[in-house]
């Protein structure tokens, strides 16, 4: 059997894996391990193993995931995401999904704050989705939206993944970051008009307040949450954005300041610390274990070619430009579902970059623009999306298959996004090309 066989049958093998419910990380440890050591070698697969889960495991760039993981939970359970939603709830409650298109808002801040895709869907999700159950919200709608907002920052600066492309693809980190700020706004417009599109339809999903409450009700509600999260806010991201501490020391000392704002203001008992605690290292680990199997299956489809092979054919297609560009947006789509954003830029961008930007003639500045919408799509698509196991993971009552018959309207806003990039890079390329 060629290698590439090999791979096309462990992709078969994974998703029987998958409707068997075995666990997402182990499937994809086993799978990618198992077809590394037939394509390669049994030593050369342990060796893999052995490296990839220490590094990853080890990674201090993959600890900013604990960390603002925790300062959700220390939120939490001090009762500061609970007040913080009563406030919205009597400032948009009475618009359909009003609940669910402010926390696509929320998504859209802290992910590009964080940087981080997992680490914001964990820590909007623990305050958000509790919150929307409480309010009658439909299981489908609260969770479905968190997991496709987790993926917003990664489009608004500073976004890890632009980093990663402007790496690989030699570009302009500065350009791509003001390429991202317009689709980033976009993609977080579509998705709230998602959300009032389908509660308008359902008004169960999300069912408004029964009243509109007064100007001043929404000012009085302000008072129980406002300086809470305004402390929480200026410790976590104030000193990152002034250059003072990294990302991950902005997650410690975030979490350090909410224990420190819930403790002098009497919100957080014993228990809650205890539980905030024991659910951060869960969440923590099961995030952790996710992306450790993701490495090990993207080691797996490297040495099986598949994304050579691929890149092989189209090149070979006697197409015009634009269909050609179409098709190569498909193949991202299909490997985004079931590879890490990471590990897929960087086994991608040498083997297409070259074809879209020389070939093909399109501006490499868009083309990172349109490559990161897609892995923002990704995230989210089954039978991978690693976004919605995030959640699951969050959301421990809600059934997978909830969340994922949720997340459809999304990754069709999604795709409406990436048109409109397409027919009108301008969308893109206008703050760099000032």
């Amino acid at each position: 059997m060629s290698a590439a066989a090999a791979g096309f049958l462990g992709i078969f093998i994974f998703l029987i894996l998958m409707v068997l419910k075995m666990p997402i990380a182990l499937a994809m440890g086993v799978v990618g391990f198992s077809g590394f050591a037939y394509v390669v070698g049994l030593n050369a697969a342990f060796r893999v193993i052995s490296a990839e889960l220490y590094s990853t495991f080890a990674s201090y760039s993959l600890s900013v995931i604990p960390m603002f993981v925790l300062m959700g939970f220390f939120a939490y359970y001090a009762g500061l995401g609970a007040r913080l939603y009563d406030f919205s709830y009597k400032a948009v409650g009475h618009l359909s999904g009003g609940l669910a298109m402010s926390s696509e808002v929320a998504c859209a801040i802290f992910g590009a704050v964080c940087g981080s895709s997992t680490a914001t869907t964990a820590t909007i999700g623990s305050i958000a989705i509790p919150e929307m159950q409480k309010y009658k919200y439909g299981d489908s709608l609260a969770t479905a939206s968190i997991a496709a907002g987790g993926a917003i920052g990664i489009l608004i600066p500073p976004s890890t993944i632009f980093v990663i492309y402007g790496v690989a693809a030699e570009q302009s980190i500065g350009r791509l970051f003001l390429a991202g700020i317009f689709p980033g706004i976009l993609l977080t417009v579509l998705y709230m008009l998602t959300i009032y599109i389908i509660a308008k339809r359902n008004p169960a999903l999300g069912p408004p307040s029964e009243r509109r409450a007064s100007f001043k009700e929404v000012i009085g509600s302000l008072r129980g949450g406002l300086i809470e999260v305004m402390i929480v806010f200026i410790i976590s991201t104030g000193g990152l954005f002034l250059g003072w501490f990294t990302p991950t020391e902005a997650g410690g000392v975030g979490a350090a300041g909410v224990l420190l704002v819930t403790l002098l203001s009497r919100k957080m008992t014993w228990r809650g610390f205890n539980q905030a605690l024991a659910d951060t290292t869960r969440t923590a680990a099961m995030i952790m274990f996710l992306v450790g199997g993701a490495i090990i299956f993207t080691r797996f489809m490297a040495v099986s070619r598949i994304p050579f092979v691929l890149a092989s054919y189209i090149g070979e297609l006697v197409l015009p430009p634009v269909l050609i560009f179409f098709v190569i947006l498909f193949v991202y789509f299909v490997l985004g579902t079931f590879i890490e954003m990471i590990p897929l830029i960087l086994l991608t961008i040498p083997i297409f970059f070259p074809v879209v930007t020389g070939t093909l003639g399109y501006d490499p500045i868009w083309f990172g623009v349109i490559i990161v919408m897609v892995c923002a799509v990704g995230v989210i698509t089954p039978p991978v999306g690693i976004n919605v196991y995030v959640i699951k993971g969050v959301a421990k009552n809600v059934p997978l298959e909830v969340i994922f018959s949720g997340v459809w309207p999304f990754i069709g806003a999604a795709i409406v996004c990436i048109a409109l990039l397409v027919f009108f890079p301008q969308i893109a390329l206008f703050l760099p090309n000032l």
